[in-house]
C-alpha cells in the first residue's frame, strides 16, 4: 500500500502525497551485483574488495572495516540470517559515520614549522553578537575552543579605576568580561577538541603596570601549559607537534606599543587612510616600559607592523619570524599589487587577516583569497553565520577537525629562480573532478511536514559549486524534484580544476517553492583535496554550522 503525507488545504480538504521508498540508484545496484558476483547477498570479503577497488580505501584497513560494517548491518536491521543484502549495502552507504566524504582522523604531517599550516582563528572571540553593543563573555571563547578553533583574540583595556584589566571591544558600548575569567576558560577548554596549540592574539591598550599584571595572570592560569621561547626572538616557528597542549601568547612587544600605541586592527585601519602615530614617547614612559619585562618574555609570537609601508614589510619583513596583521581591505590591496610577495612572506612568517571595521553586524569576508595567498590566520567572527563561515567550517572539518590544516606544497615551494606560486596565472587543467548527486534523505525526520510548504512536500534541488582560483570557479545545480521528501536526481557534474589543492566543493540544498521563507535545506563545504573517492554519504549542516541528525546526500566523487 505504501505511506502517505496529508496536507490540509484551506481547512476544507486533504491533499495526499505518496512517500517515496528508498531505492538504490543504478550505480549502487550495479556495484552490488558486480562485487556480490551476481548473488543476492555479499560476503565480508566481497565488501572488502568493493572498499579497496571502488572506494579507493587502503587494503590494510578495509578487511577489518568490512567485518565491522557487516556486523553493524546485522545489528541495525535485525537480520535473522547473516546475509548482507542490497538494502543493507545501501543502508551502509548512507551512514556518514561509516562512509564519510572526508576522513575523521588527523592525517597531515604535523611536524613542519607553524607557518606551514592554516590555523582556525577567531576575531574578537569574546563577543556574543554585533561589534558595537553586544555582551562580552567567556562563553563564545569556550564554544570556539570546543569546535576546534585554535586562535583566540582578546582586546585588553584598563578598567575604570586603572587597576585591573577588562576584555571588551574598545570605544564601543560592549559590556566587559574580566581577563582572569577568559584565561581560566581557555585553560579548562583549550584541549577538549584538539591537542594542538592555542594561540592567544592580544590587542593591548594597557600601561606597563597592567602589562605586568597580564603576565602574572597568564603564568598563574596556564602554568606549564604556557609556551615561553628560550630566546627573546624566534628564528623559526616550532611545529604543532612540538607545541601540543601549549598555549602561546602573540602581540607586539612593549617597545612597539610605546613607539606606536595602536592595536593591530586600529593601526591597520589608520594606515589604510595613510595616517599613523610614530612619535617617540617620553623618557618617563620608556622608563615605565622596564617595569614589565616578564610580559615581554612571555610573547612567543611577536606581531610586527607595516608602518614603513606594506611592500617594505612583505619584502624585507624582520630578521626573525613574526606575525603581521592586515584587515581585509589591506589584504586585497596587497593581493592586487604584491600577490607573490604575500606568498613569499607567508613561507616564513604568519599573516593574520581580520574583518574591516565597518562589519558591525559581525559578518565575514570570503576567506579563499586569503588562503590562496598563504595567509595562515584568517580571523572570523564565529557568530557571523553565512556562506563565508560555512567555508571556514568546511576547511577546518578536515584533518580530523584539529584546527590545523597543512598548506598545499605549492604555497611553500620555490622554483630554481626563487619564483613562487602566482594565483593570477591561468594554469593548465591538473585534475578533473566528477561529482554525481544521487539522492537525499532525512528531511522528513528533522523537519515538520509543513516546514517547507504548508500544502505539499518540498521541491528540492541541489547546488554544487566550486570555490577556488578564478579559473576553477563554477556553479552547477540539479533539476527540481517536486513534492518529494526523498528526492532522487542521479545527475553528474564535471569540474576541470587547475589548482585542485585550493578548491572547495560547496553544496547546498534548497526548496524551490519558497524563495522568501524556509527554502534552505542544508549545506556543507568540502576541500577537494580531502575528498575520498567513491560513493559517499554527505551529511548536511544548518545555517549555523550544526550538523543535522538525519539529513544527508548520497554522492559519488571521481577524479579523472
Amino acid at each position: 500500500m505504501g505511506s502517505y503525507n496529508y496536507y490540509r488545504v484551506l481547512g476544507c480538504f486533504n491533499r495526499k502525497f505518496k512517500i517515496s521508498e528508498l531505492q538504490a540508484p543504478p550505480d549502487v545496484r550495479a556495484a552490488f551485483v558486480k562485487y556480490a558476483e551476481g548473488a543476492e547477498h555479499m560476503t565480508a570479503e566481497q565488501l572488502r574488495k568493493f572498499l579497496v577497488e571502488y572506494q579507493g580505501e587502503e587494503a590494510c584497513t578495509a578487511a577489518s572495516d568490512a567485518e565491522a560494517i557487516v556486523a553493524t548491518a546485522f545489528n541495525r536491521r535485525h537480520h535473522l540470517g547473516r546475509r548482507f543484502t542490497l538494502d543493507d549495502f545501501l543502508d551502509f552507504l548512507l551512514q556518514d559515520h561509516l562512509n564519510a566524504p572526508i576522513t575523521s582522523q588527523v592525517h597531515h604531517d604535523m611536524s613542519a614549522p607553524m607557518q606551514h599550516y592554516f590555523i582556525y582563528t577567531g576575531h574578537n572571540s569574546y563577543l556574543t553578537g554585533n561589534q558595537l553593543s553586544s555582551e562580552c563573555s567567556e562563553i563564545p571563547i569556550i564554544k570556539a575552543l570546543e569546535n576546534g578553533v585554535r586562535g583566540i583574540e582578546l582586546d585588553l583595556w584598563p578598567n575604570s579605576t586603572k587597576n585591573n584589566i577588562h576584555v571588551l571591544h574598545g570605544r564601543t558600548l560592549t559590556s566587559p568580561v574580566s581577563l582572569r575569567k577568559c584565561f581560566e576558560s581557555i585553560r579548562k577548554h583549550a584541549f577538549v577538541k584538539s591537542p594542538y596549540p592555542v594561540i592567544i592574539t592580544i590587542e593591548d591598550h594597557l600601561t606597563p603596570e597592567l602589562q605586568a599584571k597580564v603576565a602574572e595572570m597568564a603564568t598563574q592560569a596556564f602554568g606549564d601549559m604556557l609556551y615561553v621561547p628560550e630566546s627573546e626572538c624566534l628564528d623559526e616557528f616550532p611545529s604543532p607537534n612540538e607545541l601540543k597542549h601549549k598555549i602561546i601568547l602573540s602581540t607586539k612587544p612593549p617597545k612597539e606599543y610605546l613607539i606606536n600605541n595602536k592595536d593591530d586592527e586600529t593601526s591597520a585601519d589608520l594606515q589604510e587612510n595613510n595616517s599613523s602615530e610614530d612619535d617617540d614617547k617620553s623618557d618617563e614612559e620608556n622608563e615605565e616600559m622596564k617595569r614589565a619585562p616578564e610580559y615581554k618574555r612571555l610573547i612567543a609570537i611577536r606581531a610586527g607592523n607595516a608602518k614603513k609601508g606594506l611592500r617594505q614589510a612583505l619584502i624585507h619583513g624582520s630578521h626573525t619570524v613574526s606575525r603581521l596583521s592586515l584587515n581585509e581591505q589591506r589584504l586585497q590591496r596587497a593581493v592586487d599589487l604584491y600577490s607573490t610577495h604575500l606568498i613569499r612572506f607567508t613561507q616564513n612568517n604568519i599573516l593574520r587577516v581580520f574583518p574591516k571595521s565597518t562589519r558591525v553586524t559581525s559578518s565575514n569576508f570570503k576567506p579563499i583569497t586569503c588562503w590562496m595567498h598563504g595567509a595562515q590566520m584568517v580571523a572570523f567572527n564565529m557568530q557571523g553565520y553565512g556562506k563565508s563561515l560555512w567555508m571556514m567550517h568546511g576547511l577546518f572539518r578536515s584533518n580530523g577537525g584539529c584546527g590545523y590544516v597543512k598548506k598545499p606544497d605549492l604555497l611553500m615551494n620555490k622554483g630554481p629562480n626563487e619564483e613562487v606560486f602566482d594565483p593570477k596565472l591561468t594554469l593548465p587543467v591538473k585534475k578533473t573532478l566528477k561529482v554525481t548527486v544521487y539522492m537525499g534523505e532525512g528531511w522528513r525526520l528533522d523537519f515538520s511536514h509543513t516546514h517547507f510548504d504548508t500544502y505539499s512536500p518540498p521541491d528540492f534541488y541541489t547546488k554544487v559549486h566550486i570555490v577556488g582560483v578564478e579559473a576553477d570557479a563554477a556553479k552547477k545545480k540539479t533539476r527540481i524534484k517536486e513534492d518529494d521528501w526523498t528526492p532522487y536526481w542521479d545527475e553528474e557534474f564535471v569540474f576541470p580544476l587547475r589548482v585542485p589543492e585550493l578548491a572547495i566543493l560547496r553544496i547546498e540544498v534548497r526548496d524551490h517553492d519558497t524563495p522568501e521563507k524556509g527554502d534552505f535545506g542544508g549545506q556543507t563545504c568540502l576541500p577537494v583535496s580531502e575528498l575520498r573517492p567513491g560513493i559517499r554519504a554527505v551529511p548536511l549542516y544548518d545555517r549555523k554550522g550544526h550538523k543535522y541528525k538525519s539529513v544527508r546526500l548520497l554522492m559519488r566523487f571521481q577524479f579523472l
